[in-house]
């Protein structure tokens, strides 16, 4: 019986790496009887035959954490990319992954990729939003070979998870990065200006210099209806340093009166286009409740 950590599963194998070697392995019925099913990056006990370097696996160690979307366990940090330019950020969709990853309560990096085609620099605006936010942002670019050193340091001895919209260029950063992952990249869609889904499933990578990643699949949208809108103010971390300083203990910040976030939000403390997403997301998430009443 070995130990190893789950990079890959398809069509109910799942690979697993130990003692550098790869294993197809299938899981033992137990865990289909108590409806437990492996995650990639779950650490497994199996027993292997090394003749075909097949085995089965017969024990799931304990998580320290596990994300649904994308289905992985493990993981130490996010690094959330978004392109400068083509397609366009969205910040509506990347204050909803920072809602998700936050929720998990991971490190989390905003990764700004294509700033080679952003001829303005609007990019600076939104690295300086999501600083003051608290957040680490490191600015990218796979044609002029920006920020991929910064880049690879982050990624040494963690085990990441890679997540943003199709076409931002994560393919194109991993192959950056570490130039043995040879992962296929793709060309934004003209048509609907997004970009191709180059990404098929979820694997675990491992990287040269140590540290494991994962290249998931792009997202157009990301559903939050599992949160309730009463902790949603908690995943906007620049809320937390003012929200025990207002009047009322609930207090949501939108109506209630002497509400420190809407004062700090006044003062220029917190930047007006986060709260306003959080406005959105919050009445969404209230819509949702009154609609499951």
């Amino acid at each position: 019986m070995i130990t190893g950590t789950i990079v890959k599963g398809i069509a109910g194998f799942y690979y697993v790496k130990a003692e550098d070697k790869i294993y197809e392995c299938k899981a033992r019925g137990k865990f289909r009887n108590t409806n437990i099913t492996p995650y990639i990056g779950d650490i497994v006990k199996i027993i292997p035959d090394e003749s075909q370097l097949t085995g089965s696996i017969i024990e799931i160690l304990p998580r320290k954490n596990l994300l649904i979307r994308p289905p992985v366990a493990n993981i130490d940090q996010a690094i959330i990319v978004f392109a400068a330019k083509s397609p366009d950020p969205n910040l509506q969709l990347l204050d909803r992954f920072l809602v998700l990853i936050e929720e998990q309560n991971l490190d989390i990096c905003i990764c700004i990729n294509k700033i080679d085609l952003d001829i303005e620099k609007d990019y600076e605006e939104i690295k300086s939003v999501y600083e003051r936010a608290g957040y680490k942002v490191i600015l990218t670019s796979t044609v002029s070979n920006i920020g991929i050193e910064e880049l690879k340091r982050e990624l040494m001895s963690k085990t990441s998870v890679f997540a943003g919209p199709s076409g931002v260029g994560k393919s194109s950063l991993l192959n950056k990065v570490d130039a043995n992952l040879k992962l296929k990249t793709g060309d934004i869609s003209q048509k609907v200006k997004r970009g191709k889904h180059t990404t098929r499933h979820v694997e675990l990578l491992a990287l040269s210099e140590g540290g494991f990643v994962l290249d998931t699949p792009g997202f157009s949208s990301l559903s939050l209806e599992h949160i309730s809108p009463d902790v949603l103010q908690k995943y906007f971390k620049e809320f937390n340093l003012y929200r025990d300083y207002c009047k009322f203990s609930e207090c949501s910040h939108i109506h209630e009166p002497q509400c420190m976030i809407k004062q700090k939000l006044n003062e220029g403390m917190i930047d007006q286009g986060r709260y306003e997403r959080y406005r959105f997301i919050y009445n969404e998430l209230e819509s949702a409740k009154q609609r499951r009443w």
